[in-house]
């Protein structure tokens, strides 16, 4: 792996992203329509903050749609 890329998963499939990589990127690169709901390691992210929070390597990150129904 290069200096200039990380590896992370989202939703647990690997992706390759670029080094300072932002959750904002990630959800991009996802595809994810809203709404959702985004964490990074199990930690809850604010919409607010994705591009503000930098992925570090082997970041997991979980984009989670509601559940809808009754």
């Amino acid at each position: 792996m290069s200096d200039t890329t990380i590896q992370v998963l989202i939703n647990q499939a690997p992706h390759t992203l670029p080094q300072g990589a932002t959750l904002a990127d990630a959800v991009a690169q996802a595809g994810i329509q809203p709404p959702f709901a985004a964490a990074v390691n199990l930690q809850f992210v604010p919409r607010g903050q994705y591009a503000q929070h930098t992925l570090a390597p082997d970041d997991h990150i979980e984009l989670i749609a509601p559940i809808t129904g009754g």
